[in-house]
């Protein structure tokens, strides 16, 4: 009889007359050997151990899930031991947060200095607007409000591609302009 036959004979004495015999010997042969094959995918000698110990523990109680035809006993066993420290690993990921981590921090308060500047570029951009002429502002609020592509604004309004691009460079150079000025206004 073939090794892996034996072995699998043994796992099936487990689980239909819960062997004691036969459950010693495969821990006598496949524990140590688990240990070793999770120490070299990286486990520490005690973690290794402990997951080897868990596998056969978890031999003794499911048995009965093993199936001689579809997998031999060493093929069993060493995948239930790879996903119990591929599980490990999980949970380890999981409860290892880093409190500096800077999603994890609270979200400072705002400046209100900041707060108060950003409300004033706002009124100026919006004062500036209102002064561009109707067709770069159309093209401008496409754009920037409605986050249109140059081609879609094209297809929207009918204008050719290069016009659309025009007016938005001549808006933008206006709308400089108009905020330059009306900042250095505030400065006098």
């Amino acid at each position: 009889m073939a090794q892996s036959q034996y072995f699998s004979e043994l796992i099936v004495k487990v689980a239909a007359e819960r062997d004691k015999a036969a459950f010693v010997e495969l821990f006598d042969h496949f524990a140590p050997r688990l240990k070793g094959y999770l120490m070299k995918q990286g486990a520490d000698e005690a973690v290794a151990e402990e997951i080897a110990q868990d596998v056969m523990v978890t031999l003794w109680r499911k048995a009965e899930l093993f199936d001689p035809e579809k997998s031999s006993a060493s093929t069993w066993l060493f995948r239930v031991a790879r996903n119990r420290r591929i599980d490990r690993l999980r949970r380890k990921k999981t409860s290892e947060l880093d409190p500096e981590e800077p999603s994890l921090q609270p979200t400072p308060l705002p400046d209100v200095a900041d707060e108060m500047d950003a409300r004033l570029r706002e009124q100026r951009v919006r004062a500036a607007l209102a002064k561009l002429p109707d067709e770069q502002r159309e093209v401008v609020q496409l754009a920037f409000f409605l986050g249109r592509s140059h081609s879609e604004i094209s297809d929207d309004t009918g204008l050719p591609l290069g016009t659309v691009k025009s007016r938005i460079r001549l808006a933008f150079g206006r709308l400089r302009q108009l905020i330059e000025a009306d900042e250095a206004v505030d400065v006098d």
